[in-house]
């Protein structure tokens, strides 16, 4: 038996969700004239709604921005005392409101029609005064909310905050906004860091990448890779160009049948032409390398064929890549 918790839960739930059906069956040319408008606009996409609406412009601003859209929030009754200063004739506003009929957004509607700047209504009262002083009106069509008291923003805001990224998403498309433009706003974030982190800037350098020679006993490689803190050497020809790695799997593999192996040369002992790297490749490559060969380490080449740096996983984990 369902508990009157959960219940009430799928109850609340059941009523935002019929909200979006709604909107999804009666979206129309409306929507297209507001892309259209933010599509040429020459400025900023301007987004302003009082109390929970406003919440959800706020949203829907910074979601713009992410896509590349010069946006800003523009907090209805701050705009009445100066921030309307913000607003140029060049902006398209988009103004959000349940009712269309809040005092602070309706307020702002002769100052906004005095500079010129297009004004998109997001509402559910298609016959609002904001609907019939917009260049645009959106219905969300929303009128039952799913409080039981019908009075709690609930459902109006889902449709609200489901338009604003419709029309953000559908605007990012016709600009041709990509994956790799994403990233470039969103340094810090987990795609950002896949598409612009390359292996040079990760990679250990200098006494932190261990390189010996193949004529090098394993007792010298080890040492190195000790001092180095790595788990594993990149070894060089004469001409100083990679032709194998040595790593702690390579001595456990030897020590227990090999009693000298520490006076070995590593040439005889290391693993020849391992999987690599050329420098500039993304570092998320290496980590696909890493993954699909079960290895820790991949030394990262320059142009000639020499190690210029060594890749740990461990690096890629501390970078956040994985």
């Amino acid at each position: 038996m369902t508990s009157p918790v959960l219940k009430h839960a799928k109850k609340v739930l059941k009523v935002e969700r019929d909200a979006l059906d709604l909107l999804l069956r009666r979206v129309d040319r409306r929507f297209e004239k507001a892309v259209e408008l933010l599509k040429r606009c020459e400025g900023r996409v301007v987004v302003t709604g009082m109390g929970k609406p406003g919440i959800i412009g706020q949203k829907i601003s910074a979601t713009l921005s992410s896509l590349g859209v010069p946006s800003l929030w523009l907090h209805p009754a701050e705009a009445a005392h100066g921030d309307l200063g913000k607003v140029t004739p060049q902006d398209v506003v988009i103004a959000l409101s349940h009712s269309g009929e809040t005092d602070e957004v309706l307020h702002l509607l002769p100052v906004l029609n005095r500079l010129g700047a297009k004004l998109i209504a997001i509402t559910a009262n298609a016959h609002s005064r904001l609907a019939r002083s917009s260049d645009v009106a959106i219905p969300t069509y929303v009128k039952d909310e799913a409080s039981s008291w019908g009075l709690v923003p609930t459902a109006s805001t889902t449709a609200m905050l489901a338009l604003g990224d419709a029309l953000a998403l559908e605007l990012a498309r016709q600009k041709g906004f990509t994956a790799t433009d994403f990233a470039q706003l969103h340094p810090g974030g987990s795609l950002g860091k896949q598409l612009t982190l390359r292996v040079e800037d990760l990679m250990r350098r200098g006494a932190s990448n261990p390189v010996v020679s193949s004529g090098a006993t394993v007792k010298k490689v080890l040492l190195a890779i000790t001092r180095a803190r790595a788990g594993s050497a990149a070894v060089v020809d004469a001409k100083g160009r990679l032709i194998g790695i040595f790593t702690d799997g390579d001595l456990r593999r030897r020590i227990e049948t090999d009693p000298q192996i520490l006076k070995r040369k590593v040439s005889v002992c290391m693993t020849r032409a391992p999987k690599t790297l050329p420098v500039g490749h993304l570092a998320v490559e290496a980590l696909k390398i890493l993954r699909s060969h079960k290895i820790d380490e991949i030394p990262i080449v320059d142009a000639k064929g020499a190690p210029a740096g060594l890749l740990d996983v461990q690096d890629l984990l501390k970078a956040g890549l994985v």
